[in-house]
């Protein structure tokens, strides 16, 4: 089970690793969609590494699919996120210093739908979103994504 380090520059002590994340709101613009992981029970947004050969919105689009059979297309950029005091750590002892490139995406295709990532899939508001044990970072790529600005957001 991956787990997260915190400390003064701990980044520097891991391989820098690029990432995506999307935001994807119900038809409303009420709720979130998430999914909870196979490999620690957490909660978090789809997303997931960067493969070499392939842009950073292929990637954010295959991890999508791959993470809950949905088929999206990406709306604007939410965020970078760079936070170098976080560390995220492997059980096989890679250790990362994640920089995520959160979007905000719609669904163009396609019914939520689990994968051998994830345990569970669901829209969420807010509040409950508040409650649930999400994977840190992903509470500020939500909060930012909730803020409605129309600017990106780089931390």
């Amino acid at each position: 089970m991956a787990s997260y380090l915190f400390g003064d520059r701990i980044g520097r002590e891991g391989q820098l690793a690029l990432t995506t994340s999307v935001v994807i709101f119900d038809a409303v613009h009420e709720k979130i969609l998430l999914t909870r992981r196979s490999d620690n029970g957490r909660w978090c947004l789809p997303g997931g590494h960067m493969e070499a050969g392939e842009s950073v919105s292929e990637a954010c689009i295959r991890e999508a699919w791959e993470e809950t059979g949905l088929r999206i297309c990406l709306n604007k950029l939410i965020g970078i996120y760079s936070n170098p005091h976080v560390l995220l750590t492997y059980p096989d002892s890679n250790r990362y210093h994640m920089v995520n490139i959160c979007f905000e995406g719609e669904i163009v295709a396609g019914e939520p739908g689990l994968s051998d990532e994830t345990t569970e899939i669901g829209y969420f508001t807010p509040k409950e979103i508040a409650r649930m044990d999400i994977v840190e970072p992903h509470h500020e790529r939500i909060r930012d994504a909730l803020a409605q600005d129309n600017a990106p957001i780089i931390h």
